[in-house]
């Protein structure tokens, strides 16, 4: 075989192309806002409740064996199961009946 440098050429273009095109796109990204108002997060005071508490997200996810990234949804808005919440509240050291005042009123 020999070495063509036009035919090394033109394929390393559409490569440039490709990669020129995909960070045009991650710009233009960047500058949307990334919550969406349809996602349906609703406020809670678990995060306030457990900084009250000196407690990590890992403290509280290891006290209501749970994982640190349901936690972080959990703070976040996302909506849970019953099971999960009730799971916090007791990692929290906090009574069932307190469960309106952490999560809110439900649907």
């Amino acid at each position: 075989m020999t070495y063509d440098p036009e035919a090394n050429e033109a394929m390393q273009k559409p490569n440039a192309v490709a990669a020129s095109a995909s960070d045009a796109s991650d710009g233009e990204g960047a500058s949307k806002p990334k919550a969406n108002k349809k996602s349906g997060n609703k406020p809670n005071n678990v995060r306030k409740i457990r900084i009250e508490r000196m407690m990590s997200k890992a403290e509280l996810a290891r006290r209501a064996n749970l994982s640190v990234l349901t936690i972080d949804r959990v703070e976040k808005g996302f909506g849970c199961r019953m099971d999960t919440k009730r799971k916090i509240l007791e990692a929290l050291g906090l009574r069932l009946a307190d469960r309106v005042r952490v999560f809110g009123e439900e649907e």
